[in-house]
């Protein structure tokens, strides 16, 4: 075999490395030349920034890449993607696309697979495609409300300037220290009289279980009282002073008769009325009812 020459050496090196940069930059664009894959059509309205290698996934799973973005300039179709998805997965009838956009710019597509056991979407056929939003969406949704609060925003600010100028507010904030220093005081005193309560409280507490204790006892012989008996004790006693009453009040005893009988009264106001007549003729007229004799008694008869 004669040895290959220079110029075919030179060839060769070169178109090595022209399929190794092929296979490369595939490689870089996420295009996985070595497993097959099915073709596939989505259509959008607007792709928003969609671009060749985008992935493709289905519930969170890379499915697939974007392999080129076919653009009517005419605007009379919508602009379709064609994208290479696994063999392996199925895509039931009404499946449809998505695409989502973060904050950073990255760009993906997210396959809605419906529910659909028999009909599916064969490879060449057409999927419809979304736009969704996504976090760009809900910040530019954002956007019109922010503009009406910037006004309000701004009115906010300058009343909260003209507040933080006022010399009241300085003044307040002297008094608000003033306050928390009272404040201060008043609790190093409440802890002084906590520390004093609680010295005081054991000694408060066993005089009142003291006084527990007497009250316990004075209740125990309160029970043991025969209320029962002491009860009709005191029913018997009212009752005989009702008898002695009705006793005073009857006209049939002798008490009675006194209390009642009003000649008795009379005769017994006649009889000390002659009682002190008879005192009072006794102090006028004592001789006549005593007779004294120094030197003895003298016979009548020798008067």
């Amino acid at each position: 075999m004669k040895a290959l020459t220079k110029e075919v050496k030179i060839a060769l090196v070169a178109i090595a490395g022209v399929v190794i940069l092929f296979f490369g930059m595939n490689f870089l664009k996420g295009l996985n030349l070595f497993s097959s894959t099915n073709d596939y059509y989505i259509e959008f309205d607007d792709i928003s920034g969609l671009s060749t290698s985008s992935p493709i996934y289905a519930d969170g799973y890379k499915v697939g890449t974007v392999k080129s973005v076919i653009y009517d300039y005419s605007n009379e179709h919508p602009i379709r993607v064609l994208v290479g998805l696994d063999n392996q997965i199925r895509i039931p009838k009404g499946s449809s696309a998505e695409i989502e956009s973060d904050l950073m710019g990255n760009v993906k597509v997210n396959l809605l697979l419906a529910t659909n056991p028999r009909e599916r979407v064969m490879p060449g056929e057409t999927i419809s495609g979304v736009m969704q939003n996504g976090a760009m969406g809900k910040v530019a949704a954002m956007v019109p409300t922010i503009e009406k609060m910037l006004p309000k925003l701004d009115s906010i600010l300058g009343s909260l300037n003209t507040l933080l100028a006022d010399p009241a507010l300085a003044q307040s904030l002297h008094n608000v220290q003033t306050i928390t220093s009272n404040l201060t005081t008043s609790t190093v005193e409440l802890n002084t009289l906590m520390r004093t309560l609680n010295k005081n409280v054991p000694t408060m507490m066993a005089k009142a279980n003291t006084v527990l204790d007497n009250t316990t006892t004075l209740t125990n012989n309160l029970a043991a009282l025969d209320l029962a008996s002491t009860k009709q004790q005191i029913d018997q006693t009212l009752s005989n002073v009702n008898d002695v009453t009705a006793k005073l009040n009857s006209k049939d005893g002798t008490v009675g008769l006194l209390l009642n009988d009003p000649g008795l009264y009379n005769r017994l106001n006649a009889t000390v009325t002659h009682a002190d007549s008879l005192m009072i003729d006794l102090k006028q007229h004592p001789k006549r009812y005593v007779h004294f004799s120094i030197f003895g008694r003298k016979d009548k008869n020798n008067k």
